[in-house]
């Protein structure tokens, strides 16, 4: 998708969980393992990019750990509460602002994107391997999903 300001666009980030395994994505723009996300289109509520970019990634059908009222609102409606936002160059000076959740699925069956050359559940114990070589804040936020996924259960 084409950039929507030249400076800054807002994305989502999703790490899905299951059977404590996060889903992870080696994104070659990046050179990097992330989790599944994508640009909010302009006419797009963030909760119609969470469900468009889970579906066009991976083909999972997930639920959303963050809070949503289910309160009527005259002026327009509520959104899921992301878990954390993060603010991550793009293409310099171009930036991200990620509203960052946390989702979990009853399937393990992914479908490959062709937006990223491989994804893999990846565990706990495997966040710190040398086979995927996270950042830290990839790290960070994977443990916190897994950590969610358990108390939600």
């Amino acid at each position: 998708m084409p950039h929507i300001h030249e400076l800054y666009d807002f994305v989502n980030s999703v790490y899905i969980v299951h059977d404590n395994k996060v889903l992870l994505v080696n994104h070659p723009r990046y050179g990097l393992w992330i989790p599944i996300g994508g640009h909010i289109e302009l006419d797009e509520h963030p909760d119609q990019t969470l469900v468009r970019e889970v579906a066009e990634e991976t083909g999972l059908t997930v639920r959303f750990l963050g809070e949503k009222p289910d309160v009527p609102s005259r002026l327009g409606n509520f959104m899921t509460t992301p878990h954390y936002m993060h603010a991550h160059d793009a293409n310099a000076p171009h930036r991200h602002i990620a509203l960052v959740y946390f989702a979990v699925t009853d399937s393990n069956a992914f479908v490959l994107s062709d937006e990223h050359t491989a994804a893999a559940w990846v565990s706990e114990a495997e966040l710190t391997s040398e086979m995927y070589h996270l950042t830290e804040d990839v790290v960070f936020l994977s443990r916190k999903a897994l950590k969610a996924a358990k108390l939600d259960k």
